[in-house]
């Protein structure tokens, strides 16, 4: 993880900075200043890593002093992080930086009201490959320090046979057969179904989790009852705030809500000097 942080930050400081800085770069020589990361609304900061890499990529000797940690709940107001150094190397760094940490702290702090709202049922929250583009590591980081539970990371850690991948098999007994012929038992198999008698034909196949496509609250619980405790039942589908804490009382094990890395709001957080 820590070589791919480099390397997402190097990218990021190309990107933003491809020259120099034309503002500060001509403004300040050796003048020093400190600043404060300060959180201007309540959540839960994930990315502090994150940050401090883009400030010592830009600048080794910026003092970066971290006050919360990954996880944390802070209240607005309250000072996440404190730096100091070159004036210039600060405010080279404070863009690309903020924009690493109020995103990922704006997933987690998505992420964690799922998790509220659910406390008391054994569901669990998993995210989706619904990221952005060369992110995903940072992204599902995030999910996790929000107390999320990462699905899948990519298509090579697990099967998962879809909609598509199932309308042009024969059956999804015979997707199933033929995949697990090719897999052995070294990957896990999940199976997208839409309706019960799918279920039905699921639970004979040989797979070891069923995804719930966009079903009611009354199927779900009909196909929990039917599955007995047999396989893992994963819940998907225009999953909200509103909606989740029913669904996780139909009995489900996993509720995958895409929302989290691809509906977030960043979380407002500033640095002042």
């Amino acid at each position: 993880m820590n070589e791919y942080i480099k390397k997402i930050v190097k990218e990021a400081l190309n990107e933003d900075i491809p020259r120099i800085d034309i503002s500060s770069e001509y403004l300040f020589s050796n003048e020093v200043s400190e600043g404060k990361f300060i959180a201007k609304e309540d959540g839960v900061i994930s990315g502090i890593e994150v940050c401090e890499e883009v400030f010592k990529q830009i600048d080794e000797d910026t003092d970066f002093i971290t006050l919360k940690k990954d996880g944390d709940f802070v209240k607005k107001g309250e000072i996440i992080a404190e730096v100091k150094g070159l004036t210039k190397s600060i405010l080279k760094s404070e863009r690309v930086g903020l924009n690493f940490l109020q995103r990922m702290s704006g997933v987690a702090t998505m992420t964690r009201a799922f998790v509220e709202e659910i406390k008391g049922t054994n569901a669990k929250i998993l995210d989706t490959r619904k990221t952005t583009p060369l992110l995903r590591r940072l992204e599902k980081k995030a999910v996790v320090d929000g107390g999320g539970v990462n699905h899948r990371m990519n298509l090579s850690e697990m099967v998962m046979l879809k909609d598509n991948h199932l309308k042009a098999a024969e059956s999804i007994k015979a997707a199933c057969d033929k995949v697990r012929n090719a897999v052995g038992k070294s990957f896990k198999i999940e199976v997208e179904v839409e309706t019960i008698e799918q279920f039905k034909e699921a639970l004979k196949a040989d797979c070891d989790i069923i995804m719930l496509d966009n079903m009611t609250n009354e199927m779900m619980k009909a196909c929990v009852e039917l599955n007995n405790t047999r396989k893992t039942i994963e819940a998907s589908g225009n999953m909200n705030l509103e909606r989740v804490k029913s669904v996780s009382e139909t009995g489900v094990d996993w509720i995958s809500v895409g929302s989290l890395t691809h509906s977030y709001r960043s979380l407002d957080i500033s640095l002042k000097f």
